[in-house]
């Protein structure tokens, strides 16, 4: 009998004009949190995908306890009692979460027939078993992101699967929601389930994981046991050089107020009320609170993506009426949506088309013919300042790691040359070489006098990157924090003062 529950031996998988994985191996002990860590581009992604029979590897093998077997789709896989959770979801959201986690194998009271109690009985045994206070019958559309994130994991876990797959799993969640995920992961290990944990949160990886495999340039760095590592040691290997600062250098110097937003008001009751504040030239505004603060609610709103009951937009002095999106490019703002996948990439064009999308007029030769020369050089000079990796400019984005599809939605508002960006949640699911790439595009930014909205979970984040830090909480802002007050312990202060909104207010 082997040791490990499953072996990947020898794997390599090419596309066209790259080679993904080349000659990687990975061995999965039953019981133990195998961490898998990498750049986007490393071949993380890739090797699981081939481990759960999404992509057919060119060579290599996969072994079950000392088994070889060939797994040919997720139907195969699944039936060798794997199981694996997206970083992208694709939840039915008009479907229950009943629904969704039993879709292809609902329970039947006679063919054809679904028992419907019977599936929301076990739905609801299995979020409580869970710790998730959630209910069967609630529509996946109502849900928040991160609640979305935990229903794919307990579907993954209704499978009774031995190895259980979690690509950035905490990428929505809350402090709290993550303690809730870490149990369930511990106590799937401690009934000896092999977990492979994809992150690039180095934190959460030295706090759960048992052992930790590093990948670089679809080759297999080495593994180790979590407990002999170090963050700047990952680093080190993840980029094959060392960081010796997490954020770039910054010189801006934030100027006049180009941005007042004042008295913003859902049309709905439980969102964003009463909201005020102004932005100024080469200014980097941070903006935090905890899941439910409606962050991106209000800034969907300024945008023209949410309807309001009250509000004004005034830029560089003059009233903007933005019902739309369309109104907002066309006046100079631009907002990098947080949902990647669902909001930013046109998933079915390439490289090319989703950095010129936003564009196209400027290369429109008397407004009528695209000048694909010119469009051509735009999306070259784009790619070579994002170090982008793709095969080429035609390749499908959907075919790019996360990281580098989040650098192509960038460019794409690079390439618009807006004079305000919002950038919601910029760094999600992004490497830490990756990371300050965007960071050091957002310095620069600011440098230039663009004035930059940025929403971010990742208190660390803002605070390194920040002039100032607007806090909301509730629908609300709270407060504002500058110089040396920026902190966590004040940031977090004003994103917990749900009781507290007009003193704070006051102040």
């Amino acid at each position: 009998m082997s040791e490990f529950l499953l072996e990947m031996t020898g794997v390599s998988k090419s596309f066209p004009g790259v080679r993904a994985l080349d000659d990687v191996s990975l061995a999965l002990r039953p019981g133990k949190i195998h961490a898998l860590m990498g750049e986007n581009g490393a071949g993380k992604s890739t090797l699981m995908k081939c481990m759960f029979g999404i992509y057919d590897m060119d060579e290599g093998e996969i072994l079950i306890e000392g088994e070889s077997v060939r797994i040919r789709n997720p139907h195969d896989a699944i039936n060798h009692g794997l199981a694996m959770v997206h970083q992208e979801l694709q939840p039915i959201l008009d479907r229950s979460i009943a629904e969704n986690i039993f879709v292809g194998r609902y329970p039947k009271l006679i063919p054809g027939v679904i028992d419907h109690k019977k599936m929301n009985r076990d739905t609801d045994t299995l979020l409580q078993g869970l710790g998730l206070d959630l209910k069967a019958t609630a529509i996946m559309r109502t849900l928040s992101v991160s609640h979305m994130q935990l229903v794919e994991i307990a579907k993954a876990v209704s499978f009774g699967a031995r190895v259980i797959i979690l690509d950035e799993p905490t990428s929505s969640l809350t402090e709290h929601e993550v303690e809730i995920l870490f149990s369930i992961i511990r106590k799937l290990a401690k009934e000896g389930c092999a977990i492979v944990y994809i992150s690039h949160k180095m934190e959460e990886i030295l706090k759960i994981a048992d052992e930790v495999t590093i990948m670089r340039d679809g080759q297999c760095v080495g593994t180790w046991p979590a407990e002999e590592l170090t963050t700047g040691f990952i680093i080190s290997k993840m980029v094959g050089r060392e960081l010796t600062n997490i954020y770039p250098p910054k010189n801006n110097t934030p100027g006049e107020v180009v941005l007042s937003i004042e008295d913003f008001t859902s049309t709905k009751s439980r969102s964003f009320r009463g909201c005020s504040f102004s932005l100024r030239r080469g200014e980097i505004l941070g903006v935090a609170g905890l899941v439910g603060a409606q962050r991106t609610e209000f800034m969907e709103g300024i945008f023209g993506l949410r309807s309001k009951v009250s509000g004004t937009v005034e830029y560089k002095g003059r009233r903007l009426t933005i019902n739309r999106p369309k109104d907002a490019i066309e006046s100079g703002i631009a907002l990098l949506t947080e949902d990647r996948r669902g909001s930013g990439i046109f998933s079915v064009l390439s490289v090319e088309d989703n950095v010129s999308v936003a564009s196209l007029k400027k290369y429109a030769d008397f407004g009528i013919v695209l000048n694909h020369k010119r469009i051509t050089q735009l999306v070259n000079e784009n790619v070579n300042k994002l170090s982008i990796k793709t095969p080429s400019n035609k390749t499908l984005i959907k075919s790019l790691s996360g990281g580098n599809q989040q650098k192509v939605i960038v460019s794409r508002w690079l390439a618009n040359n807006p004079d305000v960006f919002i950038l919601d949640e910029p760094t999600r699911g992004i490497d830490v070489g990756a990371k300050y790439e965007i960071y050091a595009i957002i310095a620069d930014l600011a440098a230039q006098g663009k004035s930059v909205i940025m929403i971010s979970s990742e208190l660390p984040e803002l605070i390194g990157m920040a002039d100032r830090i607007m806090v909301m909480c509730d629908g609300r802002i709270t407060g504002f924090v500058e110089g040396e007050d920026i902190n966590q312990e004040k940031i977090m202060a004003l994103a917990t003062s749900f009781e507290d909104h007009d003193l704070l207010e006051a102040n």
